[in-house]
């Protein structure tokens, strides 16, 4: 009941805020690893979100991990989309006993929009790892060559929370808003907006946890 009520009781990553403003706070995520697919939309049959299912069998979310250790890693929010809000469904993995020990994995998931629909366009999504892998050596190696590790450097964020739905008016909103609030406020924004969700679909609307992230100086 606690998914479909909105209770987080996955990891989330950690963070520094550097700075509050009117609605709106800025974050400073520390370096990290992360596994990332890159793919076009219309060789996963026009699922933009095709990419998940790759990561996933890495982690071992849909069964035994694609790794070679191989070692399991906890799924975990937000799931992050960058340019268009589209759903991405997120499920927990149950861990049994006898199976590979588990892994927290840190999120987020990234999702980065080669620009257009699907065809002809790629789509770049990622898994960030837990904070203990600081070198892409680190941490498990892909069985599936499709599924790359790349170290991630420490990055700015202005952020804003909302909940509800995340249809592309009112996330398109809230981006809008925020890239006001920060230019006003003197930041330098680097790059288009993502969209992180903390919940799974069936969560009620009003309980949810979304959040429009702009990448600062």
């Amino acid at each position: 009941m606690g998914m479909v009520l909105g209770k987080i009781t996955v990891e989330t990553p950690k963070h520094e805020v550097v700075h509050t403003g009117a609605g709106y706070e800025v974050r400073k995520y520390p370096p990290c690893v992360a596994a990332e697919v890159t793919y076009d939309p219309a060789e996963m049959k026009g699922n933009r979100d095709g990419g998940f299912t790759v990561l996933a069998n890495y982690i071992g979310a849909l069964g035994r991990p694609q790794n070679t250790r191989p070692e399991k890693i906890d799924m975990t929010a937000p799931v992050i989309t960058s340019g268009e809000p589209e759903n991405i469904a997120m499920t927990a993995p149950v861990i049994t006993s006898g199976e590979p020990e588990p892994v927290a994995m840190t999120a987020p998931v990234i999702t980065s929009d080669g620009g257009g629909q699907a065809g002809g366009k790629t789509v770049t999504m990622q898994f960030l790892l837990p904070s203990k892998y600081t070198k892409v050596e680190e941490a498990p190696r892909p069985t599936d060559e499709r599924v790359v590790l790349r170290e991630v450097g420490d990055r700015k964020y202005g952020v804003v929370r909302f909940s509800g739905l995340t249809g592309d008016k009112v996330v398109k909103e809230k981006a809008e808003g925020l890239k006001a609030a920060l230019e006003k406020d003197g930041f330098t924004v680097k790059g288009p907006f993502v969209l992180a969700r903390y919940n799974p679909p069936f969560t009620l609307p009003p309980l949810r946890t979304n959040e429009v992230m702009i990448p600062v100086e």
